[in-house]
């Protein structure tokens, strides 16, 4: 192989002076290699691939040099893997295994022996592919899935293909037919490089591609320059063709991401019957190629090839019949809630032609991806990031589609080349060259006993996951501090401010508490109900509807020098507390009808809406009003939505109501001495403890005091509680309810 080889679709990423920083030490550059090759998804996606090294290494019993494998750890990332996440194990036990196996029906046994073969105290767990880098006789091996090798892999011509391959391009890259990873293949792959000398490669049926060299470098520029060819042969066939997937058939629409924040709420409750999920939606061009074409039924249908792929994006999309041009987003919505129920039915018939006593029981019957003509794809998962991996690994799978399509030459082979023995060939469903897995290798995988057993060692998830919070006046107070412990808890969370510098910094704060991903901000204004709307509209379309709307947000008016307020501060009090709130709940209500999951909306009223004082007239009263609103939207929203309320007593810690100049001259008021050099935060302290002693707890009412209020009347701790509001006043006796 010369290193110099021209690269016509990569980068060469390798930088010889990091690694060469590493020392010499194998595990390091293992993993140097192993996040260079992450760093291009062309060359790997999220959590696929394995790499691995053949190292010596001290044993710990006897001290003298031992074989050890290094290997991608199950679950790990390519591109952020650390020295920690690999696999270590002692080669010649693994050798060993095969004195043991007894044969392909117990080849899920050997996962048992992998602990026992561990090196020293590690203790990663290692993954199904274990044995096939054990079994390879390179020191460095690499197992990736780049779409271009997965489009020769998934061909119903690629044997032969891969033949002209390695004619054009001057290689050895070996075929092996599709099998299920595990020992058998293992055995598989170690045979093909003993009957092929001199083989630099393997491409595995319906699978993806192993590569090796003798340094780690040489692994590395093998792995490329395999990859980047088998590019540059898919490229130069589909330069061929024409259209891709058939021609286009529907075109995108212009205000295609309007029509999908409309009908996302709708969506994900469909797809939600069995658990809440979160989406995430793509226009890219390849997405809206696919999903206007004319085969993208076709080939939508036959679903994935590669097992990488296919745990994410399920047995195969559902497609929503709709034509863009002529038909609106009602009758899309209409054809979404039809089609399910159809994805639902055939994927339970799916389980049940498969499934043996021994199976886990049926998971979930709901698609993780839907393609819609004109709109493009959508993926859905636990979180945000899952939905985003499920949407590009299906991207992926298109690339794949679309490379086998170009390789199409009107000669497929018979049998075909992935099936093992030529009786399973008829196994394979195929569509213009392009060759999926058969419904019961897919099956075996995404109902293996071994991902089963992985599933369940997944810790428990938090209070909020899969729920969508929108909070209303989030950047400060109260509303920060519920942004803040919804984070904790798994949320996914927009922080909605009229100051959008100050939700944008909270933000900042929540995702340092949880994954970036699921937290943003955005601007709200509660006077506004175009502004409301689109601050809805907005968590709609960032993960695909909303569950918990909590508004904190309020308008405390100051009275200018002639003690009253004036008409206009009057009129803007009640639009913000009490309209602002209404419109809330009526601009959130769509949203949390289309979904038709369970939702809570929670909004802050006050002691003061009880306590009638002298001065903060308009406050006082708008709050009383805003307490009957809550009882109004409760009735107004049931049974899907509880609507309640907390009433605090007064909050001077963090507030946006305590203003400097407000907090001293109530300090002046109540003749509470301080000294105008304070910081804020000491004088608001100082307030906040003189108002503490008019209660029964003689506590300050702190921020988080609040918010820990609202968390439990948005969770389902309060699932039968609605049209309530909860005192967190310290026990302010003029506030008791009469």
């Amino acid at each position: 192989m010369s290193e110099n080889a021209a690269l016509l679709q990569l980068q060469d990423l390798w930088n010889d002076a990091t690694a060469q920083s590493l020392g010499g030490n194998e595990l390091a550059l293992l993993r140097y290699r192993s996040n260079v090759l992450g760093a291009d998804l062309r060359i790997t996606n999220f959590g696929g691939g394995n790499t691995s090294s053949k190292i010596e290494m001290p044993d710990p019993f006897t001290g003298k040099p031992v074989r050890v494998l290094a290997v991608k750890g199950s679950g790990g990332d390519l591109g952020s893997i650390k020295d920690s996440g690999f696999a270590l194990l002692y080669l010649d036990r693994l050798e060993q295994l095969k004195t043991i196996y007894k044969g392909e029906a117990f080849e899920d046994e050997m996962v048992g022996y992998y602990p026992l073969s561990a090196f020293g105290e590690s203790r990663v767990a290692a993954s199904i592919d274990t044995p096939l880098h054990a079994f390879l006789p390179f020191p460095h091996v690499d197992h990736l899935h780049p779409d271009w090798a997965i489009a020769l892999a998934a061909s119903a011509n690629g044997k032969r293909k891969v033949a002209e391959f390695n004619q054009q391009f001057g290689r050895k890259i070996a075929w092996v037919p599709w099998q299920r990873p595990g020992f058998e293949l293992a055995l598989l792959i170690a045979g093909a490089v003993k009957d092929n000398p001199g083989t630099d490669g393997l491409i595995l049926g319906g699978h993806g591609l192993f590569t090796w060299g003798n340094t780690q470098h040489e692994c590395y520029l093998n792995s490329i320059r395999t990859i980047d060819q088998m590019g540059e042969f898919i490229r130069q066939h589909a330069s061929q063709k024409g259209a891709a997937f058939g021609g286009l058939l529907h075109s995108p629409l212009a205000d295609r991401t309007t029509v999908a924040a409309e009908i996302l709420p709708a969506l994900r409750g469909a797809v939600s019957s069995n658990r809440r999920v979160i989406a995430h939606y793509t226009d890219d061009a390849d997405a809206l190629t696919f999903a206007g074409s004319v085969w993208a039924i076709e080939l939508g249908a036959l679903g994935t090839s590669c097992p990488d792929h296919f745990l994410r994006t399920r047995v195969c999309p559902m497609f929503v019949p709709w034509d863009p041009a002529k038909e609106d987003a009602a009758i899309l919505k209409q054809r979404i809630a039809e089609q399910v129920v159809v994805y639902r039915s055939d994927y339970k018939k799916y389980y049940e032609a498969w499934a043996t006593p021994e199976s886990p029981k049926l998971r979930d019957s709901n698609p993780s991806v839907v393609i819609i003509p004109g709109l493009g794809l959508f993926g859905f998962g636990k979180n945000k990031t899952e939905a985003r991996y499920t949407t590009e690994f299906f991207i992926n799978a298109i690339h794949v589609m679309a490379g086998a399509n170009a390789l199409e030459d009107g000669a497929g082979e018979d049998p075909l080349p992935q099936a093992r023995r030529p009786e399973q060939s008829k196994l394979f469903a195929s569509f213009h060259n392009y060759v999926a897995l058969p419904r019961s290798e897919a099956f075996r995988i995404e109902y293996w006993a071994l991902e089963e057993a992985k599933l369940q060692r997944m810790p428990a998830e938090a209070e909020f996951s899969r729920k969508i919070a929108l909070i209303i006046g989030g950047g400060s107070g109260i509303g920060r501090e519920v942004a803040l412990i919804l984070a904790k808890r798994g949320a996914h969370i927009v922080i909605a401010d009229l100051d959008e510098a100050t939700a944008k910094a909270a933000a900042d704060d929540a995702s340092k508490l949880t994954n970036k991903e699921w937290v943003t901000a955005t601007k709200a204004d509660l006077s506004s109900s175009e502004s409301l709307a689109s601050a809805v509209r907005f968590t709609a379309a960032r993960f695909g509807g909303v569950d918990v709307v909590v508004n904190t947000a309020a308008l405390y008016p100051v009275p200018g020098d002639s003690g009253e307020l004036s008409d206009g501060m009057w009129a803007k009090t009640f639009l913000v507390n009490v309209t602002g709130n209404y419109f809330l709940g009526r601009e959130a209500e769509p949203v949390f009808r289309a979904q038709g999951l369970p939702s809570t909306l929670v909004l802050t009223s006050s002691a003061n809406a009880l306590v009638p004082k002298k001065g903060s007239e308009a406050y006082d009263t708008s709050k009383t009003a805003l307490n009957h609103i809550i009882r109004e939207l409760a009735i107004k929203l049931s049974p899907l939505v509880r609507v309640n309320g907390i009433a605090p007593a007064t909050v001077v810690a963090g507030s946006t109501m305590f203003p400097r100049d407000r907090v001293m001259q109530s300090l002046e008021k109540y003749k509470i001495a301080f000294d105008a050099a304070e910081d804020t935060e000491a004088l608001r302290s100082k307030l906040a403890g003189f108002y503490a002693q008019r209660t029964l707890t003689r506590n300050p009412i702190l921020p988080q005091d609040c918010a820990n209020a609202i968390i439990w009347l948005a969770g389902e701790l309060s699932a039968k509680t609605t049209g309530h509001v909860i005192p967190v006043d310290g026990g302010l006796t003029e506030a008791f309810l009469r």
